[in-house]
C-alpha cells in the first residue's frame, strides 16, 4: 500500500523493455548473420517472429481500473497484429539475403532500440521524484 491507502502492484515496465531488448539484440544479431552471408549460395535469409507474439506470451495483461476503459475484444487485437512480409527475390544462387531488405530491418531496430530506452529513462525520472516527494 502506499501512503494514501492504495495497493501499488508490481512494476512490469522495466521487465517489459528488458524482454523488449533481449528481442532486439536477437533480432540484429540475425540481420548481422544475413549480411554476412549475402554472398553465400543458397543462404536463406532468416528473420525472428515479431515482438508482438513474443508480448502475447507474456503474462502481464493489460488491466481496466475504469468503466470507461476501452475493451479490445480477441478478433481486433489479431486484426491489429503486424502481417509478416515475404522476402524479397531469390537471386541464380538461391541466396534470398536483400541488402536493401536488411538495411531497412536494422533501422527498424535501431528506431525500436531508441524508443525503448526513452521509455525507460522517463519512467526511471517519474518514479524516482515520485520516490523523493
Amino acid at each position: 500500500m502506499d501512503r494514501n491507502g492504495a495497493v501499488v502492484g508490481p512494476l512490469y515496465l522495466f521487465e517489459l523493455a528488458s524482454s523488449q531488448a533481449r528481442y532486439l539484440e536477437l533480432r540484429q544479431s540475425t540481420i548481422a548473420t544475413n549480411v554476412a552471408n549475402a554472398n553465400t549460395p543458397g543462404f536463406k535469409a532468416r528473420d525472428v517472429e515479431p515482438f508482438n507474439k513474443v508480448l502475447d506470451t507474456m503474462p502481464v495483461r493489460l488491466a481496466t481500473t475504469s468503466s470507461s476503459h476501452l475493451q479490445l475484444s480477441a478478433a481486433e487485437t489479431e486484426t491489429r497484429a503486424t502481417a509478416k512480409k515475404d522476402s524479397w527475390e531469390v537471386v541464380h544462387s538461391g541466396n534470398s539475403v536483400s541488402l536493401e531488405q536488411e538495411m531497412i530491418k536494422g533501422n527498424d531496430v535501431n528506431r525500436d532500440y531508441s524508443m525503448n530506452s526513452a521509455v525507460v529513462r522517463s519512467f526511471h525520472r517519474m518514479l524516482l521524484s515520485s520516490v523523493k516527494t
